[in-house]
């Protein structure tokens, strides 16, 4: 770690002060006006707007030779910034970092304390886990010295993950094609999907069928076939069924066994960041980029009517279910006033595995009293429905469990076993302000059965069916496989996903990430010649000692130089080992209307395009385009969406070059009550449909 500049160990720079005045510097700019506005006149408060220094783009800017010293330069962009810092800074009589309680956060604030000439051990760093007047206030009354062993950790992953990239990536290029990159966690990502589609394929359906019998007491249910002479049966094939339910008619259905008992079901913890992406993925069909986005314009700060600027959520980067003692109480009364005493119970969470990350607490409203429905007139749509995922979860988090009176029953058919259960809610409980999204409501209590009854059977039949291969991953099922196998950490997964979907590695159908041709590619070389790196065992126990550095202080440096000792022999093996390898193209079915030659799909920068399969003598090329349903106004052809030459989509007339209409934000096929112009689709904090004539200026 380069050493900071020496100066006197307090957080002040030395200058023309300005008054009392006293610095605070924050990450982002809305965080800072948040803040801003708590602190008063005597601070002012800025954003670094993310890092201010990082390894140079343009080179590895890693001295290898020197123990892997990181060579930092000022980000491109930010040099008129970094003045403003530095002036602001030699003005105010103290200066404090205030950048995001994490890993991340931590080495920005330890970056420009370099640049600003602080002495990292000095009182200058303060932590907002929560961002409302109070926590704010009290968090500035105690300042700590910048972590070494958070900034260490993020160093030795800034490191690593430089490493792998700038090295490997340059051979992909030669081998493959340009533009592709690898990554020491996304390529292990990759290999998770790639593996799923090959299980996909290599999958052989099996016959089985399924036999129900239904019958009649008072009420109508139907019980499964189980088990023959106590053990497990399975029928494979029409024959085999046939024969069971002729066996069956001829036989009779008495109650062996009758099972009835109280079931208890507790609610689940509070939101960690891995499963706040997996329940918004699956209930609100966010991906983990888009709800880390909308969760930290939660927790920086919302202009609530009555309330001020609040920040309504807690820190959204954690892996742990703690709250503190203090949110569950003001839980407890919350529920207590809202829904009854007997509603409110003492549910203390812990995390089961090791948790590096306990100093944050879970993911919860920052005051349990500001309810979805008094924020809801102040949020967008998409922030409402995040904010009310995360107070629904948390409050029934603290509340009592649901009770059900359920049923389990076998039926006996000579040496044939039926089983059929049901239940009924007793007691909601949590259930009144969130139902886990796996449960049903299907459920219903089975009539009033007795053991030795004989049941008479409506109707007895069979259904075939087909083992079915593994399904597909989602972004939320992908999150939590990640998980599992502790691959990356949890603010790393959306960013995991997204390069995978921006090189192009992996596709989307419907919900589900399938891998490209490309991806399968880049896998299948990446798994023959740097198996460490894919290797989901290998990259877990990476992360673990990456957590080591930052609770046992383990020397970073040590850490990178015994991964780099094997790789860098992997690294030479594979540069003479690897072929080149051909991209097959897709046909289209079109033909060239230049040359006559069939056209095909390939594969460039901005995703795939059509091009004719004579390249290079013929050279007709077109985009893919996507028809999305709307008509053009103006000539009545379809609108579709296209890729301009530097990749960026807009939405323009399939009638081109006749008709030249186009639109850079989608057209939403609703015409403009005012000027008769097509409404887009650009969504705000107050508004999602905008008039495509500026002058009109029509929002709704």
């Amino acid at each position: 770690m380069p050493a900071a500049k020496k100066t006197a160990a307090k957080p002040s720079v030395k200058g023309k002060q300005d008054g009392n005045k006293i610095l605070v510097i924050v990450e982002s700019p809305s965080k800072a006006k948040t803040i801003g506005k708590y602190l008063g006149s005597r601070y002012k408060v800025i954003a670094s707007v993310g890092h201010v220094r990082d390894l140079p783009k343009s080179k590895l800017g890693i001295d290898i030779d020197k123990d892997f010293e990181p060579q930092y330069i000022p980000i491109r962009g930010k040099g008129d910034l970094i003045k403003e810092l530095k002036k602001e800074a030699a003005k105010a009589s103290k200066v404090y970092l205030a950048t995001d309680p994490d890993r991340e956060g931590e080495a920005i604030s330890w970056h420009l304390a370099y640049l600003l000439g602080i002495e990292p051990s000095a009182a200058c760093r303060v932590e907002f886990h929560e961002i409302t007047k109070d926590t704010v206030k009290e968090a500035m009354k105690h300042p700590r010295a910048i972590n070494a062993g958070l900034v260490d950790a993020q160093q030795a992953r800034r490191v690593l993950d430089r490493l792998v990239g700038y090295k490997i990536s340059p051979l992909l290029w030669r081998k493959i094609k340009r533009g592709l990159s690898a990554g020491r966690v996304q390529s292990a990502a990759l290999k998770i999907i790639c593996d799923r589609e090959r299980e996909i394929e290599a999958f052989d359906p099996q016959e089985y069928w399924t036999v129900t019998a239904t019958f009649k007491k008072g009420s109508t249910f139907t019980a499964r076939l189980a088990e023959y002479r106590g053990r497990k049966l399975t029928i494979k094939n029409q024959a085999q069924n046939d024969e069971i339910i002729a066996r069956l008619k001829e036989g009779t259905f008495q109650v062996k066994e009758v099972k009835e008992k109280e079931r208890v079901v507790r609610p689940q913890p509070p939101f960690t960041t891995s499963s706040l992406q997996q329940e918004a993925g699956n209930r609100l069909n966010f991906n983990a980029r888009k709800t880390m986005m909308i969760a930290q314009q939660l927790y920086e700060g919302v202009d609530v009517k009555g309330r001020g600027t609040v920040g309504l959520i807690t820190y959204l980067r954690t892996d742990s279910v703690r709250i503190s003692e203090q949110a569950r109480q003001a839980a407890k009364e919350f529920i207590g006033g809202k829904y009854g005493a007997a509603y409110t119970a003492n549910n203390i969470y812990t995390n089961k595995k090791k948790d590096i990350q306990d100093a944050h607490e879970a993911i919860r409203p920052s005051m349990v009293d500001l309810t979805p429905a008094e924020v809801k007139a102040s949020l967008t749509s998409d922030q409402y429905k995040l904010y009310q995922l995360i107070w629904s979860r948390f409050l029934a988090s603290q509340m009592s469990a649901a009770r059900f009176n359920s049923m389990q029953v076998q039926i006996a058919n000579g040496d044939y076993g039926f089983r059929a259960s049901g239940s009924e809610l007793l007691f909601e409980g949590y259930r009144k302000v969130y139902k886990p999204f796996s449960e049903s409501d299907d459920d219903k209590m089975l009539p009033e059965l007795h053991e030795g009854e004989t049941l008479k059977a409506t109707d007895i039949r069979g259904e075939q069916a087909f083992t079915q291969p593994p399904p597909r991953y989602t972004e939320a099922s992908l999150v939590k496989e990640l998980e599992e196998k502790n691959i990356g950490r949890p603010s790393t997964y959306a960013p995991i996903v997204s390069t995978l979907s921006e090189r192009k590695y992996v596709g989307k159908e419907k919900k589900a990430l399938k891998p490209t041709e490309l991806g399968l590619v880049v896998d299948e070389v990446m798994e023959e010649h740097f198996r460490d790196i894919v290797d989901a065992g290998f990259t877990a126990a990476m992360e673990d000692q990456l957590d080591d550095i930052e609770v046992c202080k383990t020397g970073w440096k040590k850490v990178v130089g015994d991964f780099y000792g094997p790789f860098e022999k992997e690294l030479e093996k594979a540069d003479q080992a690897v072929g080149k390898v051909t991209l097959e193209d897709v046909p289209t079915g079109e033909t060239c209307e230049i040359c006559g030659r069939p056209m095909v799909k390939k594969m460039g920068r901005f995703g795939e395009f059509i091009a004719c399969s004579g390249y290079p003598e013929c050279k007709n090329t077109k985009p893919i385009v996507q028809s999305i349903g709307v008509k053009c106004p103006v000539c009545g052809r379809d609108i579709v969406a296209r890729r301009s030459k530097k990749g960026r989509v807009f939405y323009g007339c399939s009638g081109y070059p006749a008709c030249k209409t186009i639109y850079w934000y989608k057209p939403s096929g609703k015409l403009c009550p005012h000027c008769g112009a097509m409404l887009l689709e650009k969504k705000g904090r107050n508004y999602s449909l905008v008039c495509a004539d500026e002058e009109c200026g029509y929002k709704e």
